[in-house]
C-alpha cells in the first residue's frame, strides 16, 4: 500500500510541475499527426532514441536531458545521463522520478501502450519518424523548435544539407551501383522502401536492390537475396547489430558480383542506423565507397 501511494504522489507532483497556464503554452504536431501541447519553454526532457539525443545535444540542448536508454551512448556526456531503460521497454516509474517536461519518442507505432501512459499523467509526447534525409532535416529543426533552440537548429540543418548536396553534386551523372544493404546476416534483414537508408545509398550514386519492399526493415529470404546480385554490399561495423554472425557477409550474397569482385564495405553502424546529424557522415562513406573516382 506504501508504495502504491509513494506512486501516486510522484504522478501528482508530476501533474503539478508540469500543468501550464494556457497563456503560458503552446501547441504543435508531431510526425505522427498527433496535437502535442506543451510549455513554452523545456527545462527537462527525456530522448527515448540515440538519434534524438544525439540531436538534442547538436542543438545545444544536452544540458536539459534529464534521462535517457541504455543505447544514448554519443555524444560522450549522453553516457552520464540517468537511464530509463531500452527503446522499445523505457520504465515508466523511472521516467516519472525524473519529472520531465516532454518525452522524445522515435515512432509511434513502437511505444503506442506507453505513450498512452504518459499521456495520462500529462507529459508531453512528441514523436519523430524520419523516413528519408529530408525527414531527418525536418525532426532537426522540429527538435530545435521544442527545446527553444531554433537558430541553432536552422544552422545545424544548413551546414548538413551543403554537405549532402555536395556529395550529390560529386555523383551526378554517374552510372549507380546497384547495393544489397545488410542491416544483419543471419537472420538476412535489409532497408526496404520507407528507410531512410535507401534513400542515403540513392543520394551517395547507388541503387538499392531491395528499394522496392514494401518496408522500412524487412527480412528478405535467402532465395530472394540470391537473385538480387548487387555489384555492391554495404554491412555494418561497430556494436550496432551486436552478433558476430552480423559482420560476416549473408551466406546468400556470398557468389554475388559484389563479393567475387570485393565490393563489400563495412561502415560503422552507428552512422547508418540512426537518423540524426552523423547520417551525413553515412552518405560520404557510402558515396566514397561507391565512387572512389569522383572524390580524389
Amino acid at each position: 500500500m506504501s508504495l502504491l501511494c509513494g506512486f501516486a504522489l510522484i504522478a501528482c507532483s508530476v501533474q503539478k510541475l508540469i500543468s501550464t497556464d494556457p497563456l503560458d503554452a503552446r501547441q504543435v504536431t508531431d510526425e505522427a499527426g498527433r496535437s502535442v501541447r506543451l510549455p513554452a519553454r523545456i527545462e527537462r526532457f527525456i530522448s527515448l532514441a540515440p538519434n534524438l539525443t544525439e540531436i538534442a545535444y547538436a542543438v545545444g540542448a544536452g544540458d536539459r536531458l534529464v534521462g535517457n536508454t541504455t543505447f544514448c551512448d554519443y555524444p560522450e556526456g549522453a553516457k552520464k545521463v540517468q537511464k530509463v531503460g531500452d527503446t522499445l521497454q523505457p520504465s515508466i516509474e523511472r521516467i516519472l522520478v525524473l519529472r520531465p517536461q516532454l518525452v522524445l519518442v522515435s515512432t509511434a507505432s513502437q511505444l503506442e501502450t506507453f505513450t498512452k501512459q504518459l499521456d495520462e499523467h500529462r507529459i508531453a509526447v512528441y514523436v519523430t519518424d524520419p523516413r528519408d534525409l529530408e525527414g531527418v532535416f525536418r525532426s532537426i529543426l522540429a527538435v530545435g523548435d521544442l527545446l527553444n533552440e531554433p537558430a541553432a537548429a536552422s544552422e545545424l540543418a544548413k551546414q548538413l544539407r551543403e554537405r549532402s548536396e555536395k556529395v550529390e553534386r560529386a555523383v551526378a551523372g554517374l552510372a549507380p551501383v546497384s547495393v544489397f544493404f545488410q542491416l544483419s546476416g543471419q537472420p538476412l534483414y535489409t532497408a526496404g522502401k520507407s528507410s531512410f537508408v535507401t534513400n542515403l545509398i540513392e543520394r551517395a550514386g547507388g541503387r538499392s536492390v531491395t528499394a522496392n519492399v514494401n518496408e522500412a526493415w524487412p527480412r528478405l529470404s535467402d532465395e530472394a537475396a540470391l537473385a538480387s546480385r548487387p555489384d555492391a554490399v554495404i554491412m555494418l561495423s561497430g556494436d550496432a547489430m551486436g552478433a558476430e554472425a552480423n559482420t560476416k557477409v549473408a551466406a546468400a550474397l556470398r557468389n554475388s558480383p559484389a563479393v567475387q569482385n570485393g565490393r563489400v564495405y563495412l561502415i560503422d553502424g552507428d552512422l547508418l542506423t540512426r537518423p540524426g546529424p552523423r547520417l551525413i557522415d553515412g552518405l560520404e562513406q557510402i558515396a566514397h565507397a561507391l565512387h572512389p573516382e569522383s572524390f580524389k
